[in-house]
């Protein structure tokens, strides 16, 4: 038996147009972007077609924009039968897989997005904070790496991606120094990444704050599948654990090779990527040996992921 999970993208695997092959041709598709529209108040739907990409691109848009566009491309599988057995997202894509699982409300949760990028980008001034790929060292060279490079400010690890993919985050000045000590030491390349905000780091603790607030009036519920969950790899199963972990998370590192061997080791055989881009597709086969990776971005994708699961029942 094929048991299917669904991983769902963070900010980040935006793009303009995501989403508009499914809201042409998948009748609940269109109706998730017409909740999202009604519950923030604005045309989300034209702003993910047809852009601008640097509009889309702004913190506050892009998690709500994502959020709908994995939500919907879920909506057109479950229209043609592909349901998962459970789900992890990255980052924002959390609130995709408890949407997902019935956990929270799609009308709540993308409402709480663009309120969640909003703190997020308010957390620190613009400028300030910074995150960096380090790739070839592993976790514990990486952990030492920023406790040296810190010297008084922030700087830690943000997303563990893959064993050798590691994002760190902080004030700019530590995260610039922890980039040249990594190379120093061996790290095969570290890039600074185009981000307006040092995302899952100490320096999002005010946003995490304001996030309680929001979350406060939000009624939860107990999934109806099981949600690997970011911050510790544990499986949220009932009501009682979805908000603390979500609070948890924006100041906390995505431990995201982790999740993924999670889901493998609770009997996930194929991993479908839902949402714009391929990002964790690419990671999934660097994290858990031999696993079978499909991504649903578009009906094209869809019509081959269908076919996939259909051959291994």
């Amino acid at each position: 038996m094929t048991l299917v999970a669904f991983l769902f993208p963070g900010q980040g695997s935006q793009a303009v147009g995501m989403g508009k092959e499914f809201h042409a041709t998948s009748a609940r598709a269109k109706a998730v972007f017409e909740e999202a529209n009604e519950a923030l108040g604005f045309d989300l739907a034209r702003l993910m077609f047809e852009g601008p990409e640097a509009e889309l691109a702004l913190t506050a848009n892009t998690q709500p924009a994502v959020l709908t566009a994995s939500v919907a491309m879920a909506a057109a599988c479950a229209e043609r039968g592909l349901t998962p057995a459970l789900a992890a997202g990255h980052s924002l894509g959390e609130y995709s897989a408890l949407v997902v699982a019935r956990a929270l409300r799609f009308g709540d949760a993308v409402r709480i997005v663009r309120k969640r990028g909003e703190f997020m980008q308010d957390a620190v001034p613009v400028g300030t904070g910074a995150m960096a790929a380090i790739m070839g060292l592993d976790l514990a060279a990486v952990e030492q790496v920023c406790a040296e490079a810190a010297k008084g400010e922030v700087v830690g690890v943000a997303n563990v991606n893959s064993a050798q993919q590691i994002v760190v985050a902080g004030h700019r000045a530590a995260v610039e120094r922890a980039v040249a000590l990594a190379t120093a030491r061996g790290g095969k390349k570290s890039v600074m990444l185009p981000v307006s905000a040092p995302f899952h780091c100490a320096l999002m603790a005010p946003a995490a704050e304001k996030l309680a607030r929001e979350l406060g009036g939000v009624s939860v519920a107990d999934p109806a599948i099981p949600v690997v969950r970011n911050v510790d790899a544990g499986v949220t199963r009932t009501a009682a654990e979805v908000k603390p972990f979500l609070l948890r998370q924006v100041a906390s590192p995505v431990r995201w090779a982790d999740c993924v061997k999670r889901v493998a080791a609770e009997g996930a055989s194929t991993f479908v990527e839902i949402g714009p881009g391929r990002v964790l597709t690419g990671l999934l086969k660097r994290t858990v040996d031999g696993a079978r990776g499909l991504s649903v971005e578009d009906p094209a994708g869809l019509e081959r992921a269908l076919a996939a699961v259909e051959a291994r029942a």
